[in-house]
């Protein structure tokens, strides 16, 4: 799974380009494996990006701005979207992917399989002795 970051290599907007840059500083700072595509250099870029963020997604002039991320080709969010998960500590599951080894969310989802697993074995039981 290859996340893609769109990005505007020039663009003239300040808030934008900082946008652009707390997105990949994060990603680089948690080591998630991205790949930056530029839509200002690259046509191909921003027609498909244009295309694959979902209608409800899209601002009201219809043209989504940088950046946007995927996962693959699965539309994950904008700056917004990202902002809000990374304040939840949610980054992982906006963008899809498992909770790093040894991290909280990992520990958490292993605490929930144990219990899972403890109440199915108690349930087995329970029909055994029955």
């Amino acid at each position: 799974m290859v996340i893609k970051v769109f990005l505007a290599s020039s663009s003239g907007s300040t808030a934008i380009k900082k946008k652009q840059q707390d997105v990949v500083g994060f990603l680089e700072a948690l080591k998630v494996d991205y790949t930056e595509l530029d839509i200002a250099c690259n046509e191909d870029n921003r027609l498909w990006m244009r295309q694959n963020v979902p209608k409800d997604k899209k601002p009201a002039n219809g043209i989504p701005l940088p950046p946007q991320i995927f996962n693959e080709d699965s539309y994950c969010g904008d700056y917004e979207t990202f902002f809000d998960a990374k304040e939840d500590n949610s980054v992982f599951a906006f963008l899809g992917l498992p909770p790093p080894p040894g991290s909280k969310q990992a520990r958490e989802g292993e605490e929930e399989d144990e219990e899972q697993e403890e109440e199915e074995a108690e349930a087995q039981e329970e029909e055994e002795a029955e």
